[in-house]
């Protein structure tokens, strides 16, 4: 009798585990949550990680090298174009340019001088000119000797000759004079280069070397950046790209910011990457944030159109099963799978293609039994 008391006990307990198995694991591991399929539209966007990055930057340096004065700008400023960036010291080169204007003054005082020169050898030559034509007349009525005539010849020759004796040294100094100004036009344009200025509107984005500091010929003192040329440099594989053109509205997300900016692109890259077979496409901001900094990580979705009167569903529906995608179908208690075509997505929504809304779709659930066709569930 004990015996039998026994074995009841134990299949007294083995049927409560059961139910309790069955209660407590069994029905909360094979029951899902439902939902159902809606139509609407949806933004169909192509989305990319990139950097903020320009269309060009601008490095600003010398064309000679020397001692760096006043050299006071400073990362992040805003300069307009021509505003003074740095003098460079040129040493001697203001007292070349003064010892060459004094040169070309003395010529001038020495042209003065020589005019004044010529004015009394012409007056001397027209009086020796006009004392031969008068002993000339003389000289054919045998009034005056040969001898006599040929001294007034020569006389009024010599005079002649301090002329053109005067003309050509004036002609010489005139050939210096422009020589020197040639050559004070060089040193000024050379003493320009010394006086650095900004060539456009724009902010620093790089200061590269101090106040006071010795610079090489050619070396970049500044990088500035004209806001203008800013945007994202994103790229995206090239198999969901071809959509993308120029013009297209896009929203970009800075990683320092959860703002979201608008903007559009505005260019695409001709070539490809042939490594990670991805295409550059940059998108400008429509209104820039200051201050921007850059490379760095922003997020860019472009939209590229858009599908109306279309079956959506939440994406934490969507399942993979057999390598393929699609939702699992409620069919009175047992759940199957069906495939579909998956158009686009946005936010948490998928827009699909091969389903009616009128079923009601399993949501799979990772800590719970994994679906398989045929399978029986409970739901909510």
């Amino acid at each position: 009798m004990k015996k039998y008391i026994k074995y009841i006990v134990y299949i007294v307990i083995i049927t409560i585990a059961v139910f309790g198995f069955y209660k407590k694991v069994y029905i909360p591991k094979h029951t899902f949550i439902t939902t159902q399929a809606t139509k609407g539209s949806i933004n169909i966007k192509v989305n990319g990680v990139g950097n903020v990055g320009a269309r060009d930057i601008y490095k600003i340096g010398s064309l000679y090298g020397g001692k760096l004065l006043d050299f006071s700008v400073q990362e992040g400023e805003y300069v307009k174009k021509d505003t003074l960036i740095t003098n460079v010291d040129s040493v001697d080169l203001v007292d070349k340019i003064d010892e060459q204007k004094a040169l070309k003054s003395k010529l001038l005082n020495d042209i003065n001088s020589l005019k004044v020169d010529r004015q009394s050898a012409k007056v001397n030559f027209d009086y020796q000119n006009e004392l031969f034509n008068k002993n000339k007349k003389l000289y054919k009525l045998h009034s005056i000797s040969s001898l006599d005539y040929q001294k007034y010849l020569t006389e009024k020759d010599t005079a002649k000759l301090k002329i053109q004796s005067v003309d050509a040294h004036i002609a010489s100094l005139k050939d210096q004079i422009s020589q020197v100004a040639a050559g004070i036009s060089g040193l000024e344009k050379k003493l320009a280069h010394y006086v650095i200025k900004s060539p456009v509107d724009g902010y620093i984005t790089k200061k590269l070397v101090v106040n006071y500091q010795i610079i090489m010929p050619n070396q970049t003192l500044i990088e500035i950046v004209n806001p203008r040329d800013v945007w994202v440099q994103t790229y995206i594989d090239t198999r969901i790209s071809g959509k993308v053109k120029i013009g297209d509205s896009a929203s970009i997300k800075l990683r320092s910011s959860d703002k979201i900016y608008r903007g559009k692109v505005v260019n695409i890259n001709p070539v490809n990457n042939p490594i990670t077979y991805e295409r550059e496409i940059d998108v400008a901001f429509d209104n820039l944030p200051i201050p921007f900094y850059l490379e760095e990580q922003a997020v860019v979705k472009i939209d590229i159109g858009a599908l109306k009167n279309i079956v959506k569903v939440p994406t934490k529906a969507l399942s993979i099963y057999k390598e393929k995608n699609g939702v699992w179908i409620l069919k009175g208690d047992r759940v199957k799978f069906k495939p579909l075509e998956i158009l686009a997505y946005e936010n948490k929504t998928a827009a699909v293609r091969g389903l009616s809304i009128d079923e009601k779709l399993v949501i799979p659930d990772p800590k719970k039994k994994s679906l398989s066709d045929g399978m029986k569930i409970y739901h909510d």
